[in-house]
């Protein structure tokens, strides 16, 4: 979701606080998960000194999870609620993002294997043309299209009409019919399977679809087929689930002047298919495995589907993608420590969950800023995430 920041300090900044409504408040503490047996971890403080040291960069709060060979490290650092003065901990939930987009792409090859999804079937198999007809390539693009952004289909999230609508409205939940408005009329990048482009529409309409096919919001088959089956006591589909007081506050550097300001409230599409997971980063791990180590969400032949990359989505960032899923190198080009996972990045919180096969180990970061957006703590989390993982692989 990079795009978010590109109109943000082009609007009058009145409207930014124009809004009194709140959806998420203070940030309070939650009880420690349980068992614990991080202190006893080889790399404890090898981990914890890299939060610690980022967090004195500048960055507000992190939470980390490494699972390895060794057993399962977690740590935090700085805090949740600057304002309230509540510290970050390993049993906080924060903001997913386009991590989000994982979680349906399961759901997606659910249906595939039920035989209800066609992976090379057309959109208007499954959406009546009135909801698409104006959303140019949406008659020709495929579910695997959608799922892989290879159908050319124009982002919403880099519609200038969009955000004005988030700054006047920031908590509003948004319905898809909605959101697909700002794709009307947009002329798409390329013709469908021509190139690859990140799309955050491409998740919106499969989220549209899993209503469609179903007869039935998709967050119920989120907490049906992901969140009740694995025990993800920790994990919500916001807006459609409640979040706990336990949620980190999310920050930004809004007028990049080196002063972050709480933008939690800011809704940005949440609910929609292309974001608002809320976990902490054990339900997080939980999730990844079961999908690529245990792989009792979706069968052999559907992981080789998702784990099938094509072609690069963005090159200089070295990352390819799959149905739903990345390679990723971690902006490492010299590197062959490749993971399997997603990136997630909103206005206010990032989020890393990976699988790294060379060694079996799983990472997942959380931080309640948004680093996508251009400020002085963007090349901070880059270099941050980059020594997490030269620090996996010693």
């Amino acid at each position: 979701m990079n795009a978010i920041y590109k109109y943000l300090l082009i609007i009058t900044l009145v409207v930014l606080w124009s809004c009194n409504k709140i959806e998420i408040g203070p940030t309070e503490s939650c009880s420690p998960i349980t068992p614990d047996s991080s202190a006893n971890h080889p790399k404890a403080s090898a981990y914890q000194s890299i939060l610690d040291e980022y967090v004195n960069q500048g960055l507000p709060g992190a939470v980390l999870l490494i699972h390895d060979s060794e057993g399962v490290w977690m740590g935090s650092a700085g805090m949740a609620d600057i304002k309230e003065g509540v510290p970050t901990s390993p049993c906080m939930v924060s903001k997913l993002a386009s991590v989000t987009k994982m979680y349906i792409g399961v759901l997606v090859m659910q249906l595939v294997e039920q035989g209800k999804i066609s992976l090379d079937a057309v959109i208007p198999e499954y959406l009546p043309e009135d909801q698409i007809k104006k959303v140019k390539n949406a008659k020709e693009s495929t579910i695997r299209q959608l799922m892989n952004h290879t159908s050319g289909i124009y982002d919403i999230i880099s519609d200038q009409g969009f955000y004005l609508a988030v700054l006047n409205d920031p908590p509003h939940n948004w319905e898809p019919e909605d959101l697909l408005k700002f794709a009307y009329n947009k002329d798409a990048y390329f013709a469908p399977g021509a190139d690859c482009y990140y799309s955050n529409t491409n998740f919106l309409l499969l989220s549209m679809i899993l209503d469609k096919v179903t007869g039935k919001p998709h967050s119920e088959m989120m907490l049906s087929n992901i969140i009740q089956p694995l025990g993800l006591n920790n994990t919500f589909y916001y807006w459609h689930d409640p979040i706990p007081v336990y949620t980190a506050q999310g920050y930004f550097d809004l007028y990049n002047n080196g002063t972050i300001c709480n933008v939690t409230n800011y809704n940005t599409g949440s609910g929609n298919g292309y974001g608002g997971m809320y976990a902490n980063v054990y339900d997080m791990m939980t999730f990844i495995e079961a999908l690529l180590v245990k792989k009792t969400l979706v069968t052999q032949e559907s992981l080789d589907q998702m784990l099938t990359f094509d072609q690069p989505l963005e090159p200089e960032t070295y990352r390819y993608t799959g149905l739903a899923i990345y390679k990723d190198f971690i902006d490492r080009p010299d590197s062959t420590e490749f993971s399997y996972g997603h990136r997630g990045r909103d206005l206010a919180y990032s989020a890393d969950l990976n699988w790294f096969p060379k060694n079996g180990t799983t990472m997942a970061l959380l931080v309640n800023y948004g680093t996508d957006g251009e400020s002085s703590l963007r090349p901070v989390f880059k270099e941050f995430r980059s020594v997490i993982v030269d620090e996996i692989f010693k």
